[in-house]
């Protein structure tokens, strides 16, 4: 053996010495390595995604957008004027009955006038019925008995409604009441039964002012509001 062979054989030994004294010896009680290999989830497909232990912490949902509130003083704009009565009244309404729209309301009522009017002159009780209060109905109902019992008919016809305005809101318990000003012009005739004109002109048109307080339930499903008072200035 040259001397080579045993300076090789030397620094073997040696590093083996340092390593086990570094590393220590297998004795068989050590735990297995750990197995990086990913497991599927039993009853899952094997899609390599390991499942962490533990419990899943939901996360809130992101916040949606706020929407910009206009400030209080603007919130019945154009309709009513900030501190005044008619302001709050619609606020105590709106308290009661999260949907209400005094502009959606206004539309309605703009619409239930000219149907009132017309049904009143034509007699039908059924629309009516359904419109009024059963106070307002049996006066309506009155007028309409006499001009049948005196064979009497009226015509009425709209040439414009030039204005429909809040003036007053309230509520008293769960009734919600808003009083309207109908501005109009309007043709109304009444005739008898040979045709002879015993009211009104049928080539004159009327300027007509009506105050009007619808009412409803705020706590009833039922959307419709009813005539529950009128009053006309001519």
């Amino acid at each position: 053996m040259d001397i080579y062979t045993i300076i090789f054989l030397a620094l073997a030994v040696f590093i083996f010495i340092r390593l086990r004294s570094v590393l220590g010896q297998r004795t068989g009680s050590e735990r297995p390595p750990f197995d990086r290999t990913p497991r599927p989830v039993q009853g899952a497909p094997d899609s390599g995604i390991v499942p962490m232990p533990g419990k899943v912490i939901d996360q809130p949902p992101p916040l949606a957008p706020t929407a910009e509130v206009a400030p209080p003083t603007d919130r019945w704009k154009d309709l009513a004027a900030p501190g005044t009565p008619l302001a709050l009244g619609l606020d105590a309404i709106a308290a009661q009955d999260s949907s209400f729209d005094p502009r959606h309301f206004l539309s309605g009522a703009r619409s239930a006038y000219e149907m009132i009017v017309l049904a009143f002159a034509n007699g039908d009780r059924r629309a009516l019925r359904d419109l009024l209060s059963s106070d307002v109905y049996e006066s309506f109902e009155a007028v309409i008995k006499d001009r049948e019992k005196h064979e009497q008919k009226t015509e009425t016809r709209f040439v414009s409604i030039d204005k429909s305005e809040l003036i007053s809101a309230e509520t008293r318990e769960r009734a919600a009441q808003i009083t309207v000003r109908f501005v109009s012009q309007m043709i109304s005739v009444t005739r008898d039964k040979a045709g002879t004109i015993v009211d009104g002109n049928p080539d004159k048109v009327a300027d007509i002012t009506d105050v009007w307080t619808f009412a409803r339930d705020t706590s009833s499903r039922d959307p419709n509001w009813k005539l529950v008072g009128t009053g006309s200035v001519h």
